[in-house]
């Protein structure tokens, strides 16, 4: 939680905008920011970021209806690591570093691991 509270600040904020500029903030971290006059002068795709998360509908998140429902969450304690892990795998697809199926192959295998070694046992008996 500490440090969720500190990569949300507004410090945080200030500090990544003196050293890397306005437009690489991280956005959808803290509403004051689609307010400042430097974010908004650096960032002109500030406005639809900020009505695309305001106007984000949880149960209808998707182009077409589909089986499921909700944004892109599963709500497990080891989702983060996953998350990140299989977003790896995914950036290394984009990046030309391996095809769509060795991305697939390797995510299963790392989601696969995870769940087998969780602390919170009982995913696989």
């Amino acid at each position: 939680a500490q440090f969720i509270t500190w990569a949300t600040s507004k410090n945080y904020i200030d500090m990544v905008a003196k050293y890397h500029g306005w437009a690489a903030i991280p956005p959808g971290t803290r509403k004051s920011t689609y307010q400042n006059p430097h974010y908004l002068k650096a960032a002109p795709f500030s406005q639809f970021v900020l009505s695309a998360i305001e106007s984000a509908d949880l149960r209808d998140s998707t182009v077409k209806p589909g089986a499921y429902h909700e944004m892109q969450y599963v709500g497990i304690p080891e989702f983060p690591a996953i998350g990140d892990q299989v977003g790896l795998e995914v950036a290394a697809t984009l990046t030309g570093k391996q095809s769509v199926r060795q991305a697939l192959a390797a995510a299963q295998a790392l989601v696969l691991e995870q769940m087998k070694n969780s602390e919170n046992s009982g995913y696989f008996k």
